[in-house]
């Protein structure tokens, strides 16, 4: 069974971060682009980060405009996890986020910043 099982997220002031990680089961990680999007109240969701498979050529990761320079997506394809570190965050990145792998979702979790 496919499963993505997200942990992290909280309440942080503007300027700190976050770490949230997605523990993958069910399938082969690595053989998968990953990308975490995220949903704020009223808007549509949007992608925020992806990373290529590692067996793409040329592994490539890119990020969303609002986020680069900020955000890190990263994976460990031996321990079926994905990370999402979040610095500098501000009020506008308040959203529920979600990891994305194989066509599954995690449950989401939610990031406020608020001072």
């Amino acid at each position: 069974q496919v499963e993505l099982v997200q942990h992290g997220g909280g309440l942080v002031q503007p300027g700190g971060s976050l770490r949230l990680s997605c523990a993958t089961s069910g399938f082969t990680l690595g053989r998968f682009p990953i990308a975490w999007f995220r949903q704020a109240p009223g808007k549509e969701r949007e992608g925020v980060a992806c990373t290529s498979s590692r067996e793409d050529r040329g592994s490539s990761t890119l990020y969303a405009d609002s986020v680069k320079g900020r955000f890190t997506v990263s994976r460990d394809n031996d321990k079926n996890m994905v990370y999402l570190q979040m610095n500098d965050l501000k009020p506008e990145d308040t959203a529920v986020y979600y990891c994305n792998a194989n066509g599954v979702w995690g449950q989401g979790t939610q990031v406020t910043v608020s001072p």
